[in-house]
């Protein structure tokens, strides 16, 4: 994509979660119930996830957990966006702020604790349950990849694809795959004993011995840790999967095209959106312009020495 498309999929991520932040340090200073008919503001701390999930947790599981778990998905988001083989604006913008609106609630618990909620639409009786300007942005970004993917399917996925398979050439993406994985695995495990070594230490400095205060802190911590790591392996493998047949997919087709064409088959090649190599395609029409003067050539070659039997 050009530079002006990147601002047109980026500054919405950055418009939302700006006024989430602002609309928040005003719903700071709320005392009582403001209302405008069925429109209400009234302060509310959110200490779950989205609606008041995971409200019962331990305080560490839950603020850790949930803090990372931003952190998690804005590393997807950044690898979705880069991997995805199409240019849809409405996807990519639609991307952009449902992660705006996820990291607004993520920059809540990583800065107090909690979620700041303060709109509640309804009447006494019957109202929704207490909401921000992130919670609601985040609904708009679902409904526009949905959108997106109903209406640019056929590019996504295209019914007539002729490289089906995924793993063109298994050996190479597996390798590949598995060092992506083994580089993962490597910073994971760094990472867990550097911080499992830090928080035991920094615990027991403050409760002493007392190993049920400690396994309190540590048990969830290591729990949580694990889960992630898990999931950030895995997406790691996919990933390798993907970028390994953007590489692979190509030399397939590329090969695949010179045994038609050495067949006197009439094929052309062309490469998948997203593949690396496009230049292939512009050798591959090359070959085939060459070939055709070889066969032209050939040919009067023949009809000339055809003539001068004719003429002997």
């Amino acid at each position: 994509m050009k530079k002006h498309e990147w601002l047109i999929v980026l500054v919405p991520l950055l418009i939302c979660w700006t006024l989430d932040r602002v609309t928040k340090i005003w719903a700071n200073d709320l005392e009582g119930l403001i209302s405008f008919g069925y429109l209400n503001f009234i302060l509310h701390h959110n200490h779950g996830a989205m609606l008041g999930l995971f409200s019962d947790l331990p305080k560490v599981l839950r603020v850790v957990s949930l803090s990372t778990g931003g952190a998690f998905l804005l590393c997807i988001y950044v690898i979705i966006q880069y991997l995805l083989p199409i240019k849809s604006l409405i996807l990519r913008s639609g991307l952009s702020i449902l992660i705006g609106g996820i990291l607004g609630n993520v920059a809540d618990r990583i800065i107090w604790g909690y979620v700041v909620d303060f709109i509640v639409i309804g009447t006494p009786k019957l109202s929704s349950p207490a909401f921000n300007v992130a919670d609601a942005v985040q609904w708009i970004g679902y409904a526009m990849i949905v959108f997106a993917i109903i209406k640019e399917g056929e590019i996504l996925w295209p019914e007539k694809n002729s490289r089906r398979k995924y793993w063109v050439n298994p050996s190479f993406q597996i390798k590949y795959c598995f060092v992506l994985l083994g580089v993962g695995i490597g910073l994971t495990l760094i990472s867990l004993v550097f911080s499992y070594t830090y928080l035991r230490v920094s615990i027991s400095e403050l409760v002493g011995g007392n190993a049920f205060l400690i396994n309190k802190f540590i048990s969830p911590y290591v729990i949580t840790f694990l889960i992630i790591s898990v999931g950030f392996c895995g997406i790691l493998f996919t990933v390798g999967k993907i970028i390994s047949h953007r590489i692979a997919g190509p030399l397939y087709a590329f090969e695949r095209f010179l045994e038609d064409t050495l067949a006197g088959k009439n094929t052309n090649l062309k490469l998948r959106a997203g593949d690396e190599f496009k230049h292939l395609e512009d050798l591959s029409l090359e070959i085939k312009a060459q070939l055709l003067k070889m066969k032209e050539k050939t040919l009067e070659d023949i009809a000339k020495m055809e003539d001068n039997k004719i003429q002997s």
